[in-house]
């Protein structure tokens, strides 16, 4: 789906007293003939004064028509620019925090279950499909809670090896024996990929066939890195049972131990909560459609009534791609859907730097853009518009004033800047929150954000190269 939010100076040198700060404004001014005070589009054109031409370090005297000495009559255009661009931001920011869903807040969670597993109807049989492609050192972490759920009903773990070379299997059998839980556990080898099929999706086409015999009403999808509470099954066949929907999905609780992993992990779920808000998810009458990959169950007739995995072979954000098919083509009167957070199931796979968050983003961003330059092109000036407009507006304003220049307009970039700012980070608090983080990272999310934005761009450059989708040595869709 689309995304919806989508100078240097060139003068002459001067002479005279100068300062660090007032070096700083000269060098980030706006292009033009003569010396000017401000950054970037901030800057004011300043007539010279005597053969020296202005001294930043001197504000110069008010003439009686309160200007300062010096400076031009007219504003220089690009302040009115920077105005209104900052005045955009905020509206932005103010449109978010009350009209896109209050996607910012956490309250959309799985609780936890409420049925006595001794009473009432017999409990549907589950299906749980893991899809595992060299993940031998996650397995021994993920796998023992799957097959010793707490489940009133019939449940069977297939595990489907997608040709791993780090002894995936044989890691998940020796796993299952010392538990004395083989006969939960199915060992699915993989094989190759045909055309038109990823990776993932074709694992998981292989374990939706060799689950068939079970004939079980839930599909349960979870990846190899991510741990399950031990009623975690029954809390999602409940949810789905009780409130009749199609597809139960979680995002999982992701690592955050790292310094890259505090700064950019909650800003993740933050930003696919704004592009996909959880409670337009949750309604049926709201036409956006999404999941997370980590833990989908799904019901097997609503799957195949929508036409089946086959319908989205090719599709590399397969999680958000089922989502859709579901909700679009499942049972007849309109399938049901819901997204929701989750602090009990987690996923171990560590985020140790920058280098880890920045090829999951950039696998997918671009695919998530429909591989279309003009909506990368889009989503970046957004980006920059919601992210970096806010501190930048703030800071143009404040040098702006400590310059004496246009003080009416310092004091409106000064305050819609520290505004939206403001709004921006209290926007992030709840994520913060949720993942224990310290509030102080909050002001930070514009440095997340323009992170976001270069790994949108790198997106697109590795998909131009050929090498988009790339995970674990594997080229997205085969050829």
């Amino acid at each position: 789906m689309p995304a919806r939010w989508k100078g240097r100076a060139e003068g002459q040198n001067r002479t005279g007293d100068t300062s660090i700060f007032s070096a700083v404004l000269y060098r980030l001014s706006y292009l033009g003939s003569g010396p000017i005070v401000g950054p970037g589009l901030f800057a004011v054109k300043l007539d010279s004064v005597g053969g020296n031409g202005y001294s930043p370090t001197s504000r110069g005297s008010r003439n009686r028509r309160g200007r300062v000495d010096g400076v031009s009559e007219s504003v220089n255009p690009g302040l009115w620019v920077a105005a209104a661009i900052s005045g955009i931001s905020l509206v932005v920011w103010v449109w978010l925090l009350l009209f896109r869903g209050l996607f910012w807040r956490t309250s959309q969670q799985l609780k936890a279950f409420s049925a006595n597993p001794t009473e009432g109807p017999t409990w549907p049989g589950v299906s749980v499909l893991v899809p595992a492609r060299n993940e031998a050192d996650a397995i021994p972490e993920s796998l023992p809670n799957l097959l010793l759920q707490d489940y009133p009903g019939p449940i069977r773990v297939f595990l489907v090896d997608d040709e791993s070379d780090d002894g995936t299997a044989q890691t998940a059998e020796r796993a299952a024996a010392e538990l004395s839980a083989g006969d939960r556990l199915t060992v699915v080898r993989a094989t190759p990929p045909p055309a038109g099929w990823t990776g993932k999706l074709w694992a998981l086409q292989q374990g939706v066939r060799a689950s068939g015999p079970d004939n079980a009403r839930y599909l349960l999808l979870t990846d190899a890195d991510i741990v399950h509470p031990l009623d975690s099954v029954r809390r999602l066949v409940e949810k789905a049972e009780a409130e009749e929907l199609d597809m139960v999905s979680l995002m999982v609780l992701l690592q955050v131990r790292s310094l890259w992993s505090r700064l950019l992990i909650p800003a993740f779920v933050y930003f696919f909560a704004k592009l996909f808000p959880f409670r337009w998810v949750n309604d049926p009458e709201n036409w956006t459609a999404a999941a997370a990959g980590g833990c989908i169950l799904v019901r097997r007739d609503s799957l195949d009534a929508a036409g089946g995995l086959e319908r989205i072979s090719g599709e590399l954000i397969d999680d958000c791609a089922l989502a859709w098919l579901v909700s679009e083509g499942g049972r007849e009167g309109g399938a049901r859907i819901w997204l929701g957070l989750t602090q009990d199931v987690y996923s171990v796979r560590p985020y140790p730097g920058l280098s880890s968050v920045w090829q999951m983003v950039a696998r997918t961003a671009y695919t998530q853009l429909r591989r279309s330059p003009v909506l990368l092109a889009g989503t970046f000036a957004g980006m920059l518009l919601a992210y970096a407009v806010p501190p930048l507006s703030m800071l143009g304003g404040v040098g702006m004033a400590v310059a004496g220049v246009e003080p009416g307009l310092a004091v409106w970039l000064t305050l819609s800047g520290v505004w939206a700012w403001a709004i921006m980070s209290a926007s992030y608090v709840p994520m913060l929150r949720w993942y224990g983080q310290p509030l102080l990272l909050a002001p930070l999310l514009p440095a997340a954000g323009f992170l976001y934005a270069l790994m949108t761009v790198a997106s697109g450059w590795r998909h131009l190269r050929g090498r988009g989708g790339m995970w674990r040595g594997r080229t997205g869709v085969a050829a």
